[in-house]
């Protein structure tokens, strides 16, 4: 049974025996000791544990902990035939505590759901018959099994076989993908239809969901200031308003004689003063935030993450597999009447090429025949046949080789020759993003600052600049380069964030105010150097991150100045007997506590809801 159903049949109990000693008193009017030793009773059911861990705190040092203030205060209510108010109190405060546990509960819940994602078995082929094991038997290179339903159990490249994939648990993308042999894949995903065969990359202690479950579970280490503001202030409050209770409750009888109306006042006091609206709601309002990211597919590593990214003012961009694919697409042939013979010609050359603009020629068109190969570093390549030479590159191999050709003004262009005769040129450009143009706007909405740093040229990247609207461009640069600039813009009074693929950008990533790695699946330099780690290859999922960690704040701000307004504001009432005329007081002094800590609860718990669009 849990815990707030344990509390919730012990508040019910107590209840009962309350209603049945105000019978005893009120109806029936039998003597007081009756009715005295069911409320003693009734504070016993409901208070029991409060005062135990009152006790086990004083043990180990913590001694001005709320367990403590409440017992203090509430057995001072006895000892002023305050019995029905001691037990109220106590009773409030355990639905506050209710109520505490439940948010926390929620949003842990959030984040726990991530650990069914870690696949406990796997199926790999042993002397011919398939066996369940561990995956962390499973070592690098070794082929398991993946079936219709189940988990990928380790990341890896598809070696036999196809299906469709749900990512969504690790990229936060509702859209299935399909995959065939020679795609990756990553731990945590589910098969939907057909069987593969995957070649692991990957061990059980380090594959991608391994990492992201140890990121998360150690995101509540790293504290935001408004977090370690609130410790310092507890540690130092609580003493204080402890002192200034016994001030109240000891040195205005001295002078003007009734105890128990000071000793009541006292105990008001320091029913208001427990911090724990304050101590529970900001935490769990970080806390929210982040399972709230993460359900979209947004790892942050701690709240101190979280606050900075709501203050950044300057979006620094990769440019390539950030804003753009990363991958080079064919975007003409030339000329046009002879496509197809350019492009074989092209694909004969550049058949055992792994460069990124050979794979590119290579998808459109399959070489028809096999050729003698060598490669001009910085050039291209001289492929031989056994009827024809073809020249394949850029145009110093045209104008080395004495080929006429007619020139592109393109930047990324591969001129093909035959036998000495230009034949045509493939031009081709690394495409953007479907949604890199929306993601900028979205960030230009909200007030902050764009910037590209990137190692391509200064045409490509003012080209690029340019369809994005984004602010400033820094062109040509090494990744130590990018890092020497982020510090300049940090040095112009700047809060920067860093967003790149997390491959080749960990020196900036770490100089950066907050580093984002951005589509970085499967990427352990990415995860381990980023502070923030978009699992989805979109770029919008950074507004949506800006927009939760700004809500988070808000919400987080809108909870210290609640608590504390109104705390005070009852702690000066009840010091100065303002809630003596009132019935009940040391119930509303409660109130004024619990009734703020729920309030505070529940707006922390908005924080775990998705944004407005």
């Amino acid at each position: 049974m849990s815990k707030n159903k344990i509390v919730f049949w012990r508040i019910c109990i107590c209840l009962l025996i309350c209603a049945v000693a105000l019978l005893c008193e009120h109806v029936f009017v039998l003597p007081p000791w009756v009715s005295i030793t069911l409320f003693v009773l009734a504070y016993i059911v409901v208070a029991y544990d409060i005062v135990l861990d009152a006790f086990y705190d004083i043990i180990h040092g913590q001694v001005f902990g709320e367990n403590l203030l409440m017992t203090i205060a509430t057995v001072g209510a006895f000892f002023i035939e305050e019995f029905i108010e001691a037990v109220a109190v106590m009773l409030l405060y355990q639905i506050g505590e209710a109520f505490q546990r439940y948010a926390l509960g929620k949003s842990r819940n959030s984040i726990a759901a991530l650990v069914s994602i870690r696949p406990e078995t796997a199926t790999i082929v042993r002397d011919g018959e398939q066996v369940e094991v561990h995956p962390a038997e499973i070592e690098i290179g070794q082929n398991f099994l993946v079936k219709p339903g189940e988990r990928i159990a380790l990341d890896g490249i598809v070696v036999e076989g196809s299906c469709t994939i749900d990512t969504s648990t690790i990229t936060g993308e509702s859209v299935p993908v399909f995959v065939q042999k020679g795609d990756k894949v990553i731990s945590g995903c589910i098969c939907l239809d057909g069987t593969l065969t995957v070649q692991s990359t990957s061990d059980y202690d380090n594959c991608t969901v391994a990492q992201i479950l140890d990121m998360v579970e150690n995101a509540t280490f790293n504290k935001a200031p408004a977090e370690k503001f609130i410790t310092k202030f507890s540690r130092y409050y609580t003493p204080v308003v402890v002192i200034l209770a016994v001030l109240i409750a000891i040195v205005p009888p001295l002078f003007l004689q009734n105890w128990a109306v000071w000793i009541k006042r006292a105990m008001m006091f320091l029913f208001v003063s427990c911090p724990c609206a304050l101590v529970i709601s900001i935490p769990l309002g970080f806390f929210g935030g982040i399972a709230a990211c993460s359900k979209k597919g947004i790892l942050i590593k701690g709240s101190n993450y979280l606050e900075m990214l709501s203050k950044i003012n300057l979006f620094a961009f990769d440019k390539t597999g950030t804003l753009t694919k990363g991958k080079f697409d064919i975007v003409n042939v030339y000329p046009q009447e002879n496509k197809q013979q350019v492009l074989k010609l092209a694909a004969i050359a550049e058949q055992y090429s792994t460069h990124p603009i050979a794979q590119c020629i290579l998808a459109s068109t399959a070489p028809q025949c096999s050729a003698t190969v060598q490669e001009i570093a910085g050039k291209g390549i001289v492929a031989k046949t056994a009827d024809i030479t073809i020249l394949c590159g850029n145009a110093s191999l045209m104008t080395e080789n004495q080929v006429e050709f007619e020139q592109s003004s393109s930047k990324t262009v591969v001129y093909v020759a035959e036998n000495g005769k230009f034949v045509g040129y493939v031009e081709l450009a690394d495409q953007l993003k479907e949604d890199s143009i929306t993601a900028i706007a979205k960030l230009h909405k909200m007030g902050a600052n764009t910037a590209m740093l990137t190692g391509d040229n200064d045409h490509i990247a003012k080209e690029i600049a340019t369809q994005l609207g984004i602010g400033k461009t820094y062109s040509q640069l090494l990744p130590q380069e990018k890092a020497t600039i982020v510090q300049n813009l940090k040095t112009q009074g700047n809060k920067v964030a860093f967003v790149g693929d997390g491959i080749n950008d960990a020196p900036v990533l770490a100089t950066a105010d907050v580093g984002i790695a951005m589509g970085a699946m499967g990427s352990d330099i990415a995860i381990q150097t980023a502070d923030i780690v978009l699992m989805q290859d979109n770029p919008t999922a950074l507004s949506t991150a800006v927009n939760i960690s700004k809500k988070t704040l808000k919400v987080v701000k809108q909870n210290i100045v609640i608590s504390l307004v109104i705390k005070f504001a009852v702690l000066i009432l009840s010091a100065i007997g303002l809630l003596d005329t009132i019935a009940f007081g040391l119930v509303i002094a409660i109130l004024a506590d619990v009734g703020v800590c729920v309030v505070a609860i529940l707006n922390s718990m908005r924080t775990m809801l998705p944004p407005r669009k």
